[in-house]
């Protein structure tokens, strides 16, 4: 590991850190990731000449995570809500504009630019307040941790013993030994930080352990997903906000995915204890 990727990483370390501990900084955290998650995405879309409605996007797509955390739920469906009004804007945006070249893929890669970032990321939001008090902190850093271990796992691994291509098509990068990484980095992460699990779930060290080999799994569809749009925009990383690491996207790519999906599992549980 490089010096600059080394002091990045300990920076982001650090800063998500301070923002699982601090319900304001959490907040800061996460708007920063979000927007820049957004422009991230709409400027690879741009390069494409795709006409996109990014500040639009932005926008709504930075309600969406302030609704959640400031508890904003006019009705049971309330998400649903923002997603309706920027659909129905850029539908009246685009009626406004003279060319009518790619309207659907304009509008259709705006909505999904908010879903795939904004949305996803918000259920980080949602695991933090799942359960009161530190129970929800230690939900959320149990998935971050096992999660990120499993980025790790992959870059150690396969760029030390990685011989075999994982998809070359998609990452050419990848390799089969990098992904056993992941794998098994998420599993070791996961037992290791099990203590982070409340006993209320009931679960043992080997369903743990199997939990992480899970979330590895998806962080990886999640790191594979992302690929699969930069390799279509023609683009190694998705920016360069982050020295060293790429940019926003290549952060979070991971997270967005495990994310919402460790959410569910665990509510599933808690409604049936």
């Amino acid at each position: 590991m490089s010096k600059d990727r080394f002091l990045s990483s300990a920076v982001m370390i650090l800063t998500v850190l301070l923002a699982i501990l601090n319900d304001w900084i959490f907040l800061l955290v996460l708007l920063a990731f979000t927007i820049g998650g957004l422009y991230e995405f709409f400027y690879l879309i741009k390069k494409k000449g795709i006409p996109i409605y990014s500040y639009t996007g932005i926008v709504i797509g930075v309600l969406i995570p302030l609704s959640i955390f400031f508890k904003f739920q006019p009705t049971k469906g309330w998400e649903l809500l923002f997603i309706l009004i920027l659909l129905l804007t850029i539908f009246m945006m685009q009626i406004m504009r003279r060319e009518n070249v790619n309207a659907i893929v304009g509008i259709s890669t705006t909505l999904f630019g908010v879903l795939y970032v904004s949305w996803l990321l918000s259920f980080v939001i949602k695991i933090r307040f799942l359960m009161p008090g530190w129970d929800g902190v230690k939900l959320l850093g149990f998935i971050i941790i096992v999660t990120k271990c499993g980025d790790i796992g992959a870059l150690l691994i396969g760029s030390s013993f990685g011989k075999y291509p994982l998809l070359p098509r998609i990452s050419p990068n990848k390799t089969i030994e990098g992904s056993a990484g992941s794998f098994i980095f998420s599993a070791l992460s996961a037992l290791l930080f099990q203590d982070f699990i409340p006993e209320i779930f009931g679960l043992s060290a080997l369903q743990i352990a199997l939990a992480g080999v899970v979330f590895g799994g998806i962080g990886q569809l999640g790191d594979l997903s992302e690929s699969l749009i930069k390799r279509d925009c023609n683009v190694k990383d998705s920016g360069k906000m982050l020295p060293a690491l790429g940019g926003v996207l290549d952060t979070i790519d991971s997270v967005l995915f495990t994310a919402p999906v460790f959410y569910f599992f665990a509510s599933s549980i808690l409604r049936s204890v």
